[in-house]
């Protein structure tokens, strides 16, 4: 896999995560409290689901970095390549498997998600898309040291990114509910 590939399948995993809280009702995060209505469970419970569930995330993006990062792709064998995605696909079939756990964990949740909530879910896909990027600049062999600012810009660009969920979320819904009543 070359630079050029490892960008445009970044920048599609990219737009797909940032707008998924925006798009999906369904709870992404294990979070330590529940909303009005929701099923009540003992609070050392939740609390210890959600430091695993956080772990389990971290575990992850370290997975991710060790096994993408780590992978020999020496010469254009066409096996190599076909292996080479089959990890890229796995990791992001493990991060889809453990991001669904949360809403089959809270069952049928009344109401929606709020706003905090839903950037939650955004710096964390942000994290684990982060994990990813690491992991390709880990193997095309240029890994430099990042700084803050670094950070700061790449997580502007995953904002806009997100930007058509957060139109479609808070401002294509609500006029479209105001023009049905009118």
């Amino acid at each position: 896999m070359n630079q050029q590939a490892a960008n445009w399948i970044l920048i599609v995993l990219s737009l797909i995560a940032a707008n998924l809280p925006f798009l999906l009702e369904r709870p992404l995060l294990v979070l330590p409290w529940t909303k009005s209505g929701g099923q009540q469970r003992p609070a050392a419970v939740t609390w210890l689901l959600f430091l695993v569930f956080f772990a389990l995330i971290y575990g992850l993006g370290l997975v991710a970095h060790w096994l993408i990062g780590q992978a020999v792709f020496a010469g254009g064998s066409p096996l190599q390549a076909l292996l080479f995605l089959l990890r890229i696909v796995g990791v992001c079939v493990a991060a889809a498997l453990l991001l669904a756990f949360s809403g089959w964990w809270k069952g049928k949740a009344p109401g929606t998600k709020s706003f905090f909530e839903r950037l939650l879910e955004l710096l964390t896909l942000y994290a684990l898309v982060g994990a990813l990027g690491f992991a390709f600049v880990a193997y095309l062999g240029s890994v430099f040291p990042q700084n803050w600012e670094f950070y700061a810009v790449t997580l502007c660009l995953f904002l806009v990114m997100g930007y058509p969920g957060f139109v479609y979320r808070y401002l294509l819904r609500k006029h479209k509910k105001r023009k049905a009543i009118e």
